[in-house]
């Protein structure tokens, strides 16, 4: 895995005490007591063995552990959760924002105020006593700040688009070491390239959020044995094609481990799932959906009109941490080549080892206008292809996970999705998650803020006169 820096000089007891004395959270050098600890992310694939640690407690705390890296010229890296690290924080300074837990809803405004150690499930908890929803992801123990700045493919995103497109305003705290707050009036540069450009100009100590009117949704999952993929992938290819904008959807080709904390029927088994969420009246979401219960029998039928509160049973994600690798590629229309060419390398019958090979269906919102430009690219995508694969070390050659995504070259629009590229990405493919023209002025923005890349621990985008020396 790539790392943020390959030699650094270690920095001295004397220093960090320097730094301890003006800030409230711990200050940890490796060795430490806690800094392993506060250093681990949920994809346990990555072991960041950062030159220091700062565990924030709020933007002071922030602002000064950067000014402190940029002074000595070390890498800053964040982290939240941790289950998209894209880069090992080798050598850097490490921040630690799972300390700033800060959340207050405005119901008056739709909104919600978040500062940058929240998960969603914190979110998603205190916006339903208003009867209001975040544009969350499929598990809600994701950081809600960097999951949202990543771009944010919601589980509810044909309906409301990606959740950057709701971002009100941004705390953060540029390479200066300047704490600055940035919207649509101030410095609305700088807010056009953070809503989509992740980490690269600043740590981000907090975001205003739109929340979403729903309290219900008519929603879950449609769980067959894995035979079946043939018949529920075709139907489900035929069936988004008329579905509206209220039904967002995904289908999954799980090869589930045999833990015994899943349910039974799922247990050790080759599943294909498919994942509803109809934001629309739910008897109007069992009419939609009855079309692909006819398929075939399920093992399991979770769809059905619930609470907000329970959105995580939609996905059923991963809870606990572990080591995967993730590949994604963004499609365009898919026929039934498309569909044989997918099931030839993930279907029953196919050898194949990837956990999960899901597609989410895109359109809807996510092809609108959004109510404020930013950076989040391709919007013509017609769906989003997502593997995740055990971790471990790899050789150097192709896994199956880049031989399937090899495979589906022929439907796709050569971009990607940002919050979907691991630690093997590389630049091209950090700049195929953008424009040509807005990855042009992501560049320039970054060397007018950052122009010594002192966020570069992430999935990078180099200042524009330094382009050539970002990793590949």
């Amino acid at each position: 895995m790539r790392s943020a820096v390959q030699h650094t000089p270690p920095i001295g007891a004397d220093e960090a005490a320097g730094l301890a004395a003006v800030v409230r959270g711990p200050v940890l050098l490796p060795g430490q007591p806690g800094h392993a600890e506060e250093s681990a992310g949920f994809n346990t694939l990555l072991e960041h063995r950062p030159a220091l640690v700062v565990g924030a407690t709020g933007a002071a705390d922030v602002a000064a552990a950067v000014r402190f890296a940029a002074a000595r010229r070390l890498p800053v890296a964040v982290q939240a959760t941790g289950h998209g690290a894209a880069m090992a924080a080798d050598g850097a300074v490490l921040i630690s924002t799972r300390r700033m837990t800060g959340l207050r809803v405005a119901p008056e405004r739709g909104s919600a105020h978040v500062a940058a150690g929240v998960r969603w499930e914190q979110v998603i908890h205190e916006g339903a006593a208003f009867g209001l929803a975040p544009l969350n992801g499929s598990s809600p123990l994701v950081g809600a700040v960097s999951y949202t700045l990543g771009g944010g493919l919601a589980v509810m995103a044909r309906t409301f688009g990606y959740a950057a497109d709701h971002i009100r305003s941004i705390d953060v705290v540029t390479a200066d070491g300047e704490i600055r707050v940035v919207d649509e009036e101030r410095e609305p540069e700088l807010f056009w390239g953070l809503c989509g450009g992740k980490g690269n100009f600043g740590v981000v100590t907090s975001l205003e959020i739109g929340l979403m009117p729903v309290s219900r949704l008519y929603g879950g999952c449609l769980s067959f044995d894995g035979a079946l993929a043939p018949d529920v992938l075709r139907t489900w290819l035929e069936w988004t094609a008329r579905v509206p904008r209220e039904m967002t959807s995904s289908i999954a080709l799980v090869r589930f481990p045999d833990d015994p904390a899943l349910p039974v029927e799922l247990r050790g088994r080759f599943v294909t799932q498919v994942r509803i969420a109809f934001t629309g009246p739910a008897p109007a979401g069992e009419q939609l959906v009855q079309r692909l219960r006819e398929s075939g029998p399920r093992l399991l039928d979770t769809v059905r009109e619930m609470p907000y509160t329970e959105i995580a049973s939609v996905h059923g994600d991963p809870t606990v941490p572990y080591a995967y690798h993730e590949r994604t590629a963004m499609l365009g229309p898919l026929d039934r080549a498309a569909a044989d060419r997918l099931l030839a390398h993930a279907g029953p019958g196919s050898g194949c080892t990837l956990g999960l090979v899901e597609l989410r269906h895109l359109g809807g919102a996510l092809a609108s206008p959004v109510r404020h430009a930013n950076a989040v690219g391709n919007r013509d995508a017609a769906y989003c292809l997502f593997t995740v694969a055990p971790g471990g070390p790899r050789d150097m050659g192709a896994g199956p996970d880049d031989l399937l995504v090899d495979a589906m070259a022929p439907w796709a629009t050569g971009g990607r999705y940002l919050n979907f590229l691991d630690a093997s990405a590389g630049a091209d493919h950090v700049r195929s998650a953008f424009t040509p023209d807005a990855y042009a002025r992501l560049a320039a923005l970054k060397e007018r803020y950052d122009p010594a890349n002192v966020f570069r621990v992430n999935h990078n985008i180099a200042p524009q006169a330094r382009r050539s020396e970002v990793p590949a």
